[in-house]
């Protein structure tokens, strides 16, 4: 039995299997989520990953020896797994998927009843401790049963219900499945949109043999690139992994960063419900919490993190949040984040401005950022005083919300700790290209200089 401690982190379960996680360490998984959250009903669903069967089967075998019933999703995209624990109340739901990782990875993110998120804090670290132990586990009386449910078609119906699709305009786009969840999901919105679609790679293929479904790398959104110019297409969209996560391409094929996502997404928004809450994470740009000035709305700062992000949209009621990796989050979607709600909103802006993709992201697109970039350090917390120490006498101010962040008038930098590897990550936003070079090789120097190494993903 394969369980490595190693695959456990903040905010979900990464391995690779069978070497780090097997079958008979999904059953045990699954025996363990039973004993720790006594749940009577687990949602399981999966994505297209070739190693499904071992771990959505393996963790439906271990729930169910321990009598709870399992509700068996199917093939489901995870913000699907909010929606059966949002809609239906099941006690804890499980998308079993690495988004977008490698062929050879699988794991899930698990939620309870009313889609509140599992964490390291909340209970990934006691499913940790518990699975590696040699704590026995008694099986039930009786086992539980299995109850198919299939949940696309409301869950189409769900997300359509946030946009007037009357207002989406015919438009012709190129979209990449990435051989991943939105290729299995696309088809049934597609039923229900004006678009004229030229498809690329739908076909679920959890090997995938065209590229990594990560488009956050260039190198995997090339293609789609070319066949936006190739068709004259107005834009394109691309999926993660696991379908929560969507990126457009403008018609001239540029990337459409999350941060100007985030700010687009927030003025729509707030013209519709002025006087709300919006928030987004401590590296997304100053263009977000700008725009939600200018269109009246409140905006908060919080920590990089799904589960982070979603405990704060309960605190503080917010109506949307945005993340500079693209995941975005709606209160009437449980608080949870969805890449096809985020979808449909971006196509009913998009008519309703009435004006190329590429000359709407302009307006936001305002402050040059460099791509994330890490660097290998022995000592994490080390570093980033060691660094702070070393600019504070420059910096207009400094925080410590996640990793540090460093204030100047024409920029911010920011170092945050990887979770799960001896990383930082470093992020840096300047009033024009000349500060962001001078900063990023002024920052770059000095990590070097305290031993840090680049890191190439």
């Amino acid at each position: 039995m394969n369980i490595k401690p190693n695959i456990f982190r903040d905010y979900d379960v990464r391995a690779v299997v069978p070497d780090e996680l097997d079958k008979e360490g999904a059953i045990r998984l699954g025996q363990v989520l039973v004993e720790l959250f006594k749940p009577k009903t687990v949602a399981i669903g999966h994505d297209m990953r070739l190693s499904a069967d071992d771990i959505a089967g393996g963790m439906a075998q271990g729930v169910l020896k321990q009598g709870a019933d399992v509700i068996d999703l199917g093939l489901i995209s995870t913000d699907m797994a909010y929606f059966a624990a949002g809609k239906y109340g099941f006690d804890l739901a499980l998308s079993i998927s690495a988004s977008h990782n490698p062929p050879e990875y699988n794991g899930f993110k698990l939620v309870k009843k009313g889609a509140i998120a599992v964490s390291g804090d909340s209970g990934l670290y006691k499913i940790r401790d518990f699975a590696i132990s040699n704590r026995k586990i008694k099986p039930a009386a009786s086992k539980g049963k299995v109850i198919k449910k299939n949940l696309v078609d409301n869950f189409v119906k769900h997300c359509l219900s946030f946009a007037d699709i009357n207002k989406i305009k015919p438009f012709k786009c190129v979209i990449d499945a990435g051989n991943a969840m939105a290729g299995y999901l696309m088809p049934k919105f597609e039923k229900f949109l004006p678009l004229k679609v030229t498809r690329m790679y739908y076909e679920l293929d959890g090997s995938f043999p065209h590229h990594i479904p990560n488009p956050l790398v260039p190198e995997n959104i090339k293609d789609l690139q070319k066949r936006v110019l190739k068709e004259k297409a107005d834009f394109g969209i691309a999926f993660d992994g696991d379908a929560d996560r969507i990126y457009f391409v403008d018609e001239q094929g540029k990337f459409v960063s999350g941060t100007v996502m985030t700010a687009m997404l927030a003025e729509k928004i707030l013209k519709k419900h002025p006087d709300e809450t919006i928030l987004y994470n401590a590296v997304t740009g100053r263009i977000v919490p700008e725009t939600v000035k200018k269109f009246k709305g409140k905006s908060r700062r919080v920590r990089v993190g799904h589960t982070l992000i979603k405990e704060a949209m309960r605190q503080y009621n917010a109506i949307f949040a945005g993340e500079h990796s693209a995941h975005y989050y709606f209160r009437d979607n449980y608080f949870a984040d969805s890449g096809f709600i985020a979808m449909l909103l971006t196509l009913e802006l998009i008519s309703e401005k009435n004006q190329s993709l590429s000359q709407i992201t302009k307006n936001y697109d305002i402050y040059p950022a460099i791509p994330e970039t890490n660097f290998e350090v022995e000592n994490k917390m080390a570093m980033m005083k060691s660094i702070e120490q070393k600019v504070k006498h420059e910096a207009q101010s400094t925080d410590w919300l996640d990793g540090v962040t460093i204030w100047y008038p024409n920029c911010w930098v920011n170092i945050r700790p990887s979770n799960t590897q001896p990383l930082l990550r470093l992020n840096i936003e300047a009033d024009n290209e000349q500060i962001l070079e001078r900063k990023k090789g002024q920052f770059i120097k000095i990590i070097k200089s305290l031993g840090g190494k680049r890191f190439r993903d």
